[in-house]
């Protein structure tokens, strides 16, 4: 393996994923949690799935946005978990070069589209409290349909660059990735010559398609908060921040780490690598485990149907 990682080469047949560095004695217990956060994450989203499916109420924008949200998510941590916890317990630490570049699309791909459906369900909520009467009429099946659709194309092709690049840089340094997954900037960091452009377009993806969707979410809960605070009475105020409070915690929980870890990748030269692989993966779980636990908690309906299953069904 000494001799493959120090040779010469301009595409490796391989790479080789470290997992934490420095923590490699305690990979067996890294694993204990991240097995169960992914446990969480699995059958909290599958609940999700399967409640919305089998309750009629339920069949409204809202909620196909959060299926899409519970999707996305099963497939986030799907792309990456499985290959960790083989790190941790099997020591499997070798990745296909393309195997490599798929992974990097897919978790690159999701994030971004989880990002615009966060947009969406914004969308859906402004509409929904500063435009009540015409909600059926803007938000139609067919118009939930198109999004979701254009969600999907946009995180596609706003990816497709990023395997498509790193595809193309030479790599006569080492195979050998300092992290648990194929991150952009990691698989990056390994080429030789100028890669500036592979740096440069992963910024402007955080700052120009994550950010424009802060943006918006900002601008439709500006003018939700607005509606919310001209109701005449203190009821009406509570019950219309109760349906977006799921919704603003879930956007907490996915945008906040997700900055931190971009930054810190790029910026963050004096953090410790291990703690850096830490964070990120773990923003690659906590908000996929959180979402269902949030939406399950803090919406009425949900809750509802989870009980009557539990109740009627002996699950």
């Amino acid at each position: 393996m000494s001799d493959s990682n120090k040779t010469d080469f301009t595409n490796p047949s391989t790479f080789i994923l470290v997992g934490i560095p420095g923590l490699e004695v305690a990979h067996v217990w890294i694993s204990i949690p991240f097995c169960t956060m992914y446990t969480i994450v699995v059958l909290g989203n599958f609940i999700i799935l399967f409640i919305v499916k089998t309750e009629p109420s339920l069949h409204m924008p809202m909620y196909y946005f959060l299926c899409m949200l519970a999707v996305t998510d099963l497939v986030l941590s799907t792309s990456t978990l499985p290959k960790m916890l083989s790190i941790y317990w099997f020591n499997s630490r070798e990745i296909n070069f393309s195997a490599c570049l798929t992974q990097m699309h897919f978790i690159h791909c999701f994030s971004v589209m989880e990002s615009g459906i966060f947009v969406a369900m914004a969308f859906d909520r402004y509409v929904a409290i500063c435009h009540p009467l015409r909600h059926s009429t803007i938000l139609t099946n067919h118009v939930v349909a198109k999004i979701g659709l254009a969600l999907v194309l946009r995180g596609m092709m706003v990816i497709l660059p990023f395997p498509f690049l790193a595809s193309q840089w030479p790599y006569c340094r080492t195979n050998i990735i300092p992290h648990l997954y194929c991150e952009h900037m990691a698989v990056v960091n390994l080429a030789c010559g100028d890669t500036r452009v592979s740096s440069y377009y992963g910024l402007f993806v955080v700052f120009c398609v994550r950010g424009l969707d802060v943006i918006f979410i900002a601008m439709s809960y500006t003018q939700i908060l607005r509606a919310i605070f001209s109701l005449p009475t203190k009821d009406a105020r509570l019950k219309a921040l109760e349906t977006c409070s799921s919704h603003l915690w879930a956007i907490l929980s996915f945008y906040i780490p997700g900055l931190f870890s971009s930054l810190t990748h790029r910026f963050g030269h004096n953090v410790p690598l291990y703690f850096h692989v830490l964070i990120v993966s773990v923003y690659l779980l906590v908000p996929p485990m959180l979402n269902p636990i949030i939406y399950g908690v803090r919406t009425k309906q949900i809750q509802d149907r989870l009980l009557w299953l539990f109740t009627h069904k002996g699950i």
